[in-house]
């Protein structure tokens, strides 16, 4: 039996694209958007700040000097946090209706940039019972030590877990820690793949 729906951010219940930023970070830099992705793996700036290994002011100040931006922090912000995208892809009264009668975890990879921009513009996040956020946890999906954070958020053993995300290396990670776990493809699937569980809400 299903007790604690456990949700993944980017691209399940908010939409991205960093094609976004890097056009932007084009205009203020003079490097051609098509290099901004390239020039950043060769650094492991954003793994470690979503790992929590490093302050967002460091953070602006490293990512400004390797893309030669001379922009201010809240400019840099803006831009960093400029690849969402309005309209969520999971209802808000699915996620309100699911709390009611479940424990509701959100399992991020993600930084203390884009989650302050996320907590202000995305108000149905106030529905999760808790925030599982890899720069918090100190570790990045598939790792298993976020899971596990994960697994004692939700407040049930891992096989009482539904988890769902876009990427299946993190949906395979889920799994190997014990929870039932698959991988977003739409809201009409998930509330399916719920549903075949027996998860109800809003009054069934």
């Amino acid at each position: 039996m299903i007790k604690a729906v456990l949700f993944d951010l980017g691209r399940v219940i908010v939409p991205f694209d960093f094609q976004r930023a890097y056009a932007k970070f084009e205009a203020v830099s003079g490097i051609r958007a098509a290099e901004v992705p390239g020039l950043l793996a060769r650094t492991d700036l954003v793994t470690r700040f979503e790992s929590g290994e490093i302050e967002p002011g460091d953070f602006v100040r490293e990512i400004s000097g390797h893309l030669k931006l001379k922009i201010g922090d809240a400019d840099f912000r803006e831009i960093w946090s400029s690849i969402f995208l309005p309209v969520p892809l999971i209802p808000e009264a699915m996620l309100r209706g699911i709390a009611r009668n479940y424990r509701l975890v959100l399992v991020s990879n993600t930084n203390a940039i884009h989650f302050e921009f996320i907590l202000e513009n995305y108000p149905l996040l106030r529905h999760f019972h808790a925030l599982v956020l890899s720069y918090e946890a100190g570790a990045m999906k598939p790792l298993p030590p976020i899971y596990r954070k994960a697994i004692e958020a939700a407040g049930c053993r891992p096989e009482e877990c539904f988890f769902t995300d876009d990427i299946e290396a993190y949906v395979e990670g889920a799994r190997a820690e014990g929870m039932d776990a698959v991988r977003f493809q739409s809201a009409a699937q998930i509330e399916t793949e719920l549903r075949q569980r027996g998860v109800k809400w809003d009054g069934e």
